[in-house]
């Protein structure tokens, strides 16, 4: 029987990805994990999605990052589960994840950048997606 090339659901490069945002600055926030939480238990896209495949995603970003390719690994997975229409959705969950705790340190915009890089994300795009992330997680 022939082994799927891809073993990540859409949902599962979503969770990677948001994941792999988090752990870029070697500092996962709380204020991160609930936005992943949030964000699985409220949006449509994870409508079916299995909470018990985000500890598995962790490993494996965890795993990946061990080594010196592990976010180019990790993204091309995720792009290549990815349909195209989820590539700015992609974006935006990085986004909000790394808006969460207020403060975007040098690695977590260097990992945006990458997935902008990796997904094509026109600047423009960007953005305005950056601009949103950043509007939703104002403090008074």
């Amino acid at each position: 029987m022939p082994q799927d090339p891809n073993p990540l659901s859409p949902q599962d490069a979503l969770v990677a990805v948001m994941i792999a945002t988090s752990v870029s600055d070697e500092n996962i926030r709380t204020s991160e994990l609930v936005t992943i939480e949030r964000v699985v238990n409220h949006l449509p896209v994870f409508a079916n999605y299995d909470v018990d495949h985000i500890r598995t995603m962790a490993n494996l970003v965890f795993d990946l990052f061990e080594d010196e390719d592990g976010v180019d690994a990790l993204l091309g997975l995720a792009r290549k589960a990815l349909p195209e229409h989820l590539f700015e959705t992609s974006y935006a969950l990085c986004c909000d994840v790394a808006a969460a705790d207020g403060r975007l340190s040098e690695e977590e915009l260097r990992m945006l950048e990458e997935v902008r890089h990796q997904f094509n994300i026109p600047r423009l795009n960007a953005a305005a997606i950056e601009r949103g992330a950043r509007a939703r997680h104002m403090i008074v």
